[in-house]
């Protein structure tokens, strides 16, 4: 089936001219948004693409290279292209770039989810979460440990309609990464995120759930993380204990 039977156009000539490769990563990257194909599922090959796009099978390899490189689909040596899941060792913790000082320390880590709650979005999380003012969100406050040592201290905002469903329970029930659940059940996959850092003194409250004194220098981490089509689906403030570790970023 080619792509104009199904209704997947790909524009040649024009004012609004994009390279082919591109167009082809935008029609693949829509399948994926629609769940033609679920997180974990194999990609139809290079050639069934190209038969079902009209275009060589190297405009195609070009276009999942750059899906590749986005983390958004997984190339595995002798079995094809699948759908990148939260699920996957390897991206379980792609969004956590804490990591020990010394190198082989990470540990085990251990997640306690402190509170979750549904609540009329404050003004600041509603224009992240580009929603109407006082529009539900649910919030939770998560503390993450390293070999028992509190680490993090989270607070979490999720647009409310999104996530319907989703309670105290729920996640302290859940042993995986946050970023599985929410694409396994609500299907919300975490495609990029932002940040901003800044070094910041531990209030009371704070110091008691992360065992430091008040005034301790901690990092903030502000984050907002965007799923297909640059859709904010998450803001997120996260207060780092950085006694043993660092924020370790990659650049270029």
């Amino acid at each position: 089936m080619n792509a104009s039977s199904r209704g997947e156009r790909v524009e040649r000539e024009g004012p609004t001219f994009s390279p082919l490769y591109r167009q082809i990563k935008g029609l693949i990257t829509r399948s994926l948004q629609g769940g033609e194909w679920k997180p974990g599922e194999l990609i139809p090959s290079e050639t069934e693409l190209a038969a079902r796009f009209g275009v060589s099978q190297g405009t195609v390899r070009k276009a999942i290279d750059e899906l590749a490189a986005e983390n958004l689909v997984v190339r595995r040596q002798g079995r094809g292209t699948f759908v990148a899941t939260h699920q996957e060792a390897r991206a379980q913790f792609r969004f956590l770039r804490l990591r020990p000082d010394q190198a082989g320390e990470a540990g085990v880590m251990d997640s306690r989810i402190l509170e979750c709650r549904r609540l009329r979005a404050p003004g600041d999380v509603a224009r992240a979460l580009q929603l109407r003012a006082g529009e539900a969100v649910v919030q939770i406050r998560r503390l993450l440990s390293f070999q028992g040592q509190p680490t993090v201290l989270d607070e979490i905002w999720l647009p409310g309609a999104q996530f319907r469903g989703l309670t105290f329970e729920r996640l302290s029930a859940y042993t995986g990464p946050l970023y599985a659940l929410f694409e396994a059940e609500f299907g919300t996959r975490m495609i990029r995120a932002t940040e901003r850092v800044k070094a910041v003194a531990a209030d009371e409250a704070t110091a008691k759930a992360l065992a430091v004194a008040a005034g301790e220098p901690l990092l903030l981490v502000e984050r907002v993380t965007y799923t297909y089509e640059d859709r904010p689906v998450e803001m997120r403030r996260g207060l780092y204990v950085t006694h043993r570790h660092h924020y370790r970023n990659e650049l270029g």
